[in-house]
């Protein structure tokens, strides 16, 4: 077989040096490619560090990226022009955003060139994507793709020899062949870049978001445990007066002739409905909160209303030497509103503008606006200054109240007060200066919008209340099913004055003996839901399964206070329903209805 030899015969006359010189030059521009590309993702490097640093202020941003880049290789190419086109979607457009820098202070115009047309390489210009499309398809390459790791197009990296060269700049044979690799990779190094600047930046905001969540987190703990320290002070002020007056009723024997007993007995009232107001307000909160408070739209008494709230003021304004003063226009008569709720809403500002004012007045201006009411509650008092009133709907908290030696309420009151305003369709509105009183506004629509009247529910309440009460004359029985003395006592006294007789059981088996004793047709069973030996509701649906208890009217009275726990109740075959702590007259009211339909049937 014939060998072949790759190295020159002893006689020949090739010239040794070239093969040598090309070697070297290739060398330096593979060290010229490698040295731009280090140079280039050291810059980049740098780029993304600044991003991590908690010292540096500065940011890195996409934008520094991609001038980082066209700078790099700006320098790398020499005598070229490196830009960058981003990609506009809307208009499917590329849109020059990045020019590397030049060293001449006018620098030539430069140009891409396609096969029939000179695009200009400047800063804003726009090159449509058919161009593009056609200048990627050229030989040589001007322009390489930028993409995301999703494949989608970011924009170009193009590249476009200048008009004047300097041959101490221009590129050699050997690294002009390897510029497309340069710019080929150095596209890569662009994107890379770019997706780990995106990651820092989400994991950055994923931080900030858990910071933030923490520090919401321990600002909601130190509210909660103020809430509680506040509630529980709240609580146990009313309970010390209940508790300790009861004590020394007891101790020194009732007598109603004695003036300071009857003093003793208002204070256990004032100090009790101090008490439940505090619950109520934290039951409100949390029915609001869950969008679960029932609202009773009913057409009121405007000026009514108002006389019946200052009047439960007026002693307390009294006893701090203030005026009260009310001031009606005769044009406002009448409101479509929740009663309770209106008047829950203007004691909320009432007592507030009394516990912070010393000396003046404090008063109540109702006043017409086109289709709206304003409630305007004012007083002379300390005032409440910028910065407190941006916190002042805040739960929990509490302005401090020089006028006295520890805060009194919640801090719940005004949260409250604003959210039942905003149910019935208005706003609250606060105007105040230091050392010079405050206003709040309650405005309220005359009707407002998505009125939902409980008809059915008022005429009930009104055949209730219209109901005549059982003599004692008449046969009506109440079993009252109550494990709870002082509860059962109660209600035992009351129905007895009305002239009803009551016969108590503490559980269900005392129940049940009592009704094989008792005639069904005349007979009223008051039902409590939490019994020692069983569950109210569980009861009432056993006395629907029996045919001769089927007919016997229960009213449920119950500590169940909640959203849907009337509906509850009725759906386990109720009649009708009573919330404690018990309103006695709407419980004479409940029993008379139902005491008279059965008089009607016998």
């Amino acid at each position: 077989m014939q060998q072949y030899s790759s190295l020159p015969e002893q006689n020949s006359s090739v010239d040794k040096t070239p093969p040598l010189l090309t070697t070297m030059q290739q060398l330096r521009a593979e060290l010229w490619l490698e040295r731009s590309l280090n140079q280039l993702q050291s810059r980049l490097n740098d780029c993304l560090l600044s991003v991590c640093s908690p010292v540096l202020q500065h940011r890195t941003t996409e934008a520094e990226i991609f001038q980082a880049v066209v700078d790099e290789l700006g320098m790398a190419l020499h005598s070229m022009t490196v830009a960058i086109a981003l990609f506009q979607p809307r208009s499917k457009i590329g849109q020059v955003s990045y020019v590397s820098c030049s060293d001449s202070p006018y620098p030539p115009l430069i140009y891409l060139e396609t096969k029939d047309k000179k695009l200009e390489l400047k800063l804003q210009a726009v090159i449509t994507l058919q161009d593009l499309q056609q200048l990627e398809s050229q030989q040589p390459n001007q322009v390489w793709r930028l993409t995301d790791d999703a494949g989608a197009v970011i924009g170009w990296l193009m590249i476009s020899k200048t008009s004047l060269q300097s041959d101490e700049k221009a590129l050699t044979a050997s690294q002009s062949q390897l510029s497309s690799q340069l710019l080929a990779r150095s596209t890569k190094q662009c994107v890379a870049a770019l997706a780990q600047l995106q990651r820092i930046k989400s994991l950055q905001q994923q931080s900030q978001q858990l910071g933030s969540s923490n520090e919401k987190l321990e600002r909601t703990n130190e509210l909660k445990n103020q809430f509680l320290a506040n509630t529980s002070h709240e609580i146990r002020t009313p309970l010390s007066s209940i508790i300790g007056f009861s004590q020394l009723l007891l101790a020194q024997g009732y007598d109603p002739t004695r003036e300071h007993h009857q003093e003793y007995l208002r204070i256990i009232q004032s100090s009790g409905k101090h008490l439940l107001t505090l619950i109520n307000d934290i039951l409100d909160l949390s029915k609001i909160e869950a969008n679960q408070l029932e609202v009773e739209w009913e057409n009121i008494n405007v000026p009514e209303i108002c006389r019946n709230v200052l009047a439960l003021v007026k002693e307390k304004a009294a006893n701090k030497g203030l005026q009260l003063r009310l001031k009606l226009d005769p044009n406002v008569t009448t409101l479509v509103a929740d009663p309770l709720r209106l008047k829950q809403m203007l004691l909320n500002l009432l007592f507030n503008a009394l516990k912070f004012t010393k000396t003046g007045a404090v008063g109540l201006d109702v006043l017409p606006k086109d289709e709206f009411v304003h409630f305007i509650v004012w007083d002379t008092g300390i005032g409440i200054s910028q910065e407190n009133q941006l916190r002042l709907f805040q739960p929990y908290f509490q302005i401090a109240n020089t006028l006295v030696n520890r805060h009194e309420g919640t801090g719940l009151g005004l949260t409250v007060t604003r959210k039942l305003v905003e149910i019935h369709g208005g706003w609250l509105e606060v105007e105040s200066e230091v050392d010079h009183g405050s206003r709040f506004t309650i405005i309220l629509p005359v009707k407002p919008v998505g009125e939902a009247e409980k008809e059915e529910g008022e005429a009930e309440k009104e055949e209730g209340e219209k109901c005549p009460l059982i003599t004692s004359n008449s046969p009506l029985e109440i079993l009252l099913v109550e494990n709870d003395i002082p509860n059962a006592e109660l209600i035992r006294i009351y129905l007895g004055t009305l002239g009803y007789q009551v016969i108590w059981v503490k559980n269900a088996a005392e129940m049940w003996t009592a009704l094989t004793q008792l005639n069904p047709e005349m007979l009223v069973i008051l039902m409590d839901i939490y019994l020692p030996d069983g569950n109210g509701l569980e009861l009432v649906q056993q006395i629907r399964q029996e045919a001769k208890y089927q007919l016997i009217p229960v009213i449920v009275q119950t500590a169940m206070a909640m959203k849907g726990d009337r509906e509850t109740c009725l759906a386990a075959g109720v009649n009708d329903y009573i919330s404690k702590p018990l309103d006695l007259a709407l419980l004479g009211s409940l029993v008379a209805k139902h005491g008279k339909v059965l008089s009607a049937e016998c």
